[in-house]
């Protein structure tokens, strides 16, 4: 019986040692909120709370309207420790700003505690014709979350539709390529469908991980998997 208290004693120890060392969280002044969802991402049976902010620094001189600037923005992992809300992560790196691409006010972020996984699924117009959407999804795992899941779509209106898809749990690998074209004479390219495996030694860190900085080869094309 002791054998199997000690493990419990000691995760229950490790956890309120942790939880004791977390900040108190309080709303930044100045800081627009963008978003709140609530969901369990430690599997303990309780909710944490996640907030998008815009913040009120800014990411670029671009101005949208008079008083409509670009700002940067940033999410925190909350967990409700005793009636307080405790900073349990922090991320400026993920986030697109809110003036990101052609058309910002048709910005897409939305946010998801799925599976007990948190889902950040973005999207934003680069010029009139091409859209970019991409999704990520994190797990808690061995103390820290990790990045299981990666989506990403480049789209133009007339052209092509691009998607690159990865589940590093199984390391199963989507690429898909498809061509099109408004100008019904105009040739195409054979569009290209390639399935495979490929499994990272070490799983990345969510602090670790910047979008578009990370790669690795796909067999049987002149190309890297960019993620």
């Amino acid at each position: 019986m002791m054998k199997k208290l000690f493990p419990c004693i000691a995760l229950l120890t490790i956890t309120g040692f942790y939880a004791q060392n977390m900040k108190n969280f309080s709303v930044p002044k100045e800081y627009k909120k963008v978003i709140e969802v609530k969901g369990d991402l430690d599997k303990d049976g309780k909710d944490e709370t996640v907030l998008v902010f815009e913040t009120d620094k800014t990411a670029s001189d671009y101005e949208r309207a008079p008083g409509k600037k670009d700002y940067k923005r940033v999410f925190y992992i909350l967990k409700n420790e005793k009636e307080q809300l405790k900073i349990w992560k922090e991320n400026s790196t993920l986030l697109y700003s809110s003036g990101m691409g052609f058309y910002p006010d048709d910005n897409i972020l939305n946010i998801q505690i799925k599976n007990n996984c948190l889902v950040v699924k973005q999207q934003f117009s680069s010029n009139s014709r091409h859209t970019q959407t991409s999704k990520h999804t994190f797990r808690f795992q061995n103390g820290d979350f990790y990045l299981i899941g990666s989506y990403d779509n480049f789209a133009d209106n007339c052209e092509f539709d691009f998607t690159n898809e990865v589940n590093f749990s199984t390391g199963k690998v989507l690429v898909d390529k498809e061509y099109s074209s408004c100008d019904e004479d105009q040739k195409t390219p054979e569009n290209v469908h390639k399935e495979f495996v490929h499994k990272l030694k070490t799983l990345i860190k969510m602090d670790d991980y910047r979008m578009g900085e990370h790669q690795f080869r796909i067999p049987g094309l002149k190309e890297d998997f960019v993620f």
